[in-house]
């Protein structure tokens, strides 16, 4: 689960992280409003949406030349214009994608002086195991970039979760970032503070960029993303309040109510699986036959007839998908619940697309039976790669 920017700032507060004076805004006024609140005399007015890039980007229906989802502003007239322009309408970034998302939210800040900008961010390590903090001295730009020009300018540094971080780990960020004396010491004490934070809220990850020194010699997060591993959201009723589900996915949305682990992809072929491995696998094969997969979907080890259903028509919700391929392995899941789920759900929404099945495992003969009597025109298969080949084969003869 993400939240936004000022929410992300709003919390790391609370953990004593530096950020500066700030407020959101759901309208114009409560724009104009909430600079009236902060000192001046620059105001930034922020887009908030779950995306990076936000300001190079360029809102759909302003003139290309219109500045981005980032603003300066020195006075109230300049912060009205800029929420006009922001608010209700589309802004399209790298990491939006060419639809863009629309703006709901603004978050007016304090102007902050600059004199360097660094990158900070907190995740998990799996080749470790560890808690990895990330740190870099090009802060305020790319940071895939500078991984793939001048990767020896990012450093990280494991910290092992029987200690936790530790003084030394302190030193190793200031030293990363080249800073020393006070700076080093600020810099020693907000990692620290965001470690706690990322722990205290079972974060996914905790990305700081910049990490900026001000002019008076402060050390400041002036961006924050955050994220949180769903699985642990049962302890953090309080972060659920924080979930903006406009910003999500709907039909990723909507298998969430069905505890369905679902990704939409760019592809056209439709995926039905249980188990994340065999998902991957399925895709993989798809991919090897010349097409590609339009979701990610793991209908999971336990599913009902109703949950399976749930996830056909998650899939055929998709314009994009010009088959569906099915591949069930039962063990817990039994083949004959896959095949009522399948049946109920294919006759609901008139299935119109190709469909090839293959299952195996736990009752596979009545599950076979329960589709060879629906009458509908589904295609059987014996294994992976047969099923690979007969779903690209039909989609092709379709088109």
């Amino acid at each position: 689960m993400n939240i936004h920017e000022y929410q992300a700032k709003e919390l790391l507060a609370k953990f004593g992280v530096p950020v500066p004076a700030g407020f959101a805004a759901m309208s114009v006024e409560e724009a104009v409003a909430a600079s009236k609140k902060l000192p001046g005399p620059l105001y930034v007015v922020k887009a908030q949406i779950h995306a990076g890039g936000r300001g190079k980007g360029k809102f759909k229906e302003l003139s290309p030349d219109a500045k981005g989802g980032v603003r300066l502003a020195r006075t109230e007239d300049e912060v009205r214009a800029a929420a006009t322009d922001m608010l209700g309408n589309t802004l399209v970034t790298i990491q939006t994608g060419e639809h863009g998302k629309q703006v709901n939210r603004l978050y007016v800040t304090d102007g902050v002086d600059i004199e360097r900008e660094f990158y900070l961010a907190l995740l998990v390590n799996r080749a470790s195991g560890r808690i990895g903090m990330v740190v870099s001295t090009e802060g305020g730009v790319d940071i895939e970039t500078v991984a793939h020009e001048t990767p020896e300018k990012i450093h990280t540094i494991d910290i092992d979760p029987a200690t936790g971080f530790m003084p030394h780990h302190g030193r190793a960020v200031a030293a990363a970032l080249g800073l020393s004396g006070d700076l080093a010491k600020q810099a020693a004490s907000t990692a620290a503070k965001l470690y706690d934070a990322f722990l205290g809220t079972d974060a996914a990850q905790i990305e700081i960029n910049p990490l900026a020194v001000t002019a008076d010699g402060k050390l400041m997060v002036l961006d924050a993303k955050v994220g949180f591993d769903s699985n642990a959201m049962f302890r953090h009723k309080d972060l659920m309040d924080l979930r903006d589900e406009t910003e999500e996915d709907p039909a990723e949305l909507e298998a969430s109510k069905y505890d369905l682990a679902y990704i939409k992809l760019d592809g056209d072929i439709g995926c039905m699986v249980n188990g994340a491995g065999l998902a991957m696998a399925t895709m993989d094969i798809i991919k090897l036959n010349g097409m590609f997969p339009a979701n990610f979907l793991d209908v999971g080890g336990g599913a009902s007839k109703e949950k399976v259903t749930a996830a056909f028509k998650i899939i055929l919700a998709d314009p994009n998908v010009k088959g569906i391929l099915v591949n069930i392995f039962g063990g817990i899941m039994k083949c004959d619940i896959i095949a009522d789920g399948i049946v109920a759900a294919a006759k609901e929404v008139n299935l119109s697309v190709p469909l090839v099945v293959r299952l195996e495992g736990t009752n596979v003969e009545k599950g076979k039976e329960i589709l060879s009597n629906s009458g509908l025109a589904i295609v059987p298969a014996n294994d992976l790669g047969d099923a690979a080949r007969k779903i690209v084969a039909e989609v092709q003869k379709a088109a």
